[in-house]
């Protein structure tokens, strides 16, 4: 088995605005705060961070000033997926030569591709790669989905080492751990299914959960990891309300109203992302209390 990128969480991180532009005091108190909490790995520049959004400067900014800023206290991830393969080799290429120890790499969208174009695609990018790929699949944003069959083609690869597995569909995550084995890491990519997805051979999930609570989202993989499978079983179930309500509208719209009612930012998103409804909002408030969040 390769050496894994992480064991664990890792915070698929919120970006910070304000007054139209990324708030980089902001970020760089959410990166410590993280990494004082014992969360394993951070991803900037993902869904949850509002990265296709971001200006092309942004991006690269963004990641570059995460790297800096954690100074190799935990692994960085940069998001440098993109519908247009040539703009995520750029990405890639960039995030490579300022230290990010990682890529996630999402499926085109829109366009979408059949699976030997996925297969294509993703070998290009790995190609232009020093750093291992983390392969995104989320469908229900993209309207294109990995198939376990194409996904033993992408470990071939050295440079493809994980998966980022959001589809929703246990049904194919276990048909892929068959197919692969060990030679592709698997994360869950939903928080209600960090437990199931571990069950399975999963180190553990990219989420957006622990920008709200990470202390207790890791607490999830270490019980897990040290055998209290029930323990671990007791605390998905525990946070599934909130989990819920973080989902409740498109994320990062709760994640960003959770975070800003915190204190950690403004509730300030790009379009076409809007404030969260206040009946939402305020049912989110109330999942967040109810863990004894102050809010």
């Amino acid at each position: 088995m390769r050496e894994p990128i992480f064991r664990g969480i890792a915070t698929a991180l919120i970006t910070p605005f304000r007054n139209g532009e990324v708030d980089y005091e902001a970020m760089g108190r959410l990166i410590d705060w993280q990494i004082e909490s014992g969360i394993n790995a951070l991803v900037i520049c993902g869904t949850t961070g509002e990265g296709p959004t971001l200006s092309d400067a942004e991006h690269k900014e963004c990641i570059r000033y995460a790297v800096e800023r954690a100074a190799g206290r935990v692994p960085i991830i940069a998001g440098t997926g993109s519908n247009d393969t040539s703009y995520a080799i750029e990405l890639t290429k960039y995030a490579c030569e300022v230290g990010a120890d990682a890529m996630l790499v999402v499926t085109p969208y829109y366009n979408k591709a059949t699976q030997n174009g996925l297969v294509t695609s993703f070998r290009a990018i790995a190609d232009a790669s020093t750093k291992p790929l983390i392969v995104y699949n989320v469908p229900s944003r993209t309207g294109c989905s990995i198939r376990p069959e194409t996904y033993k083609r992408m470990a071939e690869h050295e440079n493809i080492a994980a998966i980022k597995e959001a589809s929703g569909d246990i049904s194919t995550v276990v048909a892929t751990r068959a197919l692969v084995g060990d030679r592709l890491a698997i994360y869950s990519g939903n928080d209600d299914q960090i437990v199931p997805i571990m069950s399975m051979g999963g180190l553990g999930c990219i989420s957006v959960l622990s920008n709200v609570l990470p202390r207790e989202t890791v607490e999830i993989c270490q019980r897990f990891f040290a055998g209290d499978i029930a323990g671990a079983a007791e605390l998905q179930c525990k946070y599934l309300n909130l989990i819920n309500a973080l989902f409740c509208e498109v994320n990062p719209i709760p994640a960003k109203a959770a975070m800003a009612a915190m204190g950690w930012c403004e509730n300030t998103l790009r379009l076409p992302l809007t404030p969260m409804e206040e009946a939402n909002e305020q049912k989110l408030l109330a999942c967040m209390r109810a863990l004894g969040v102050e809010v």
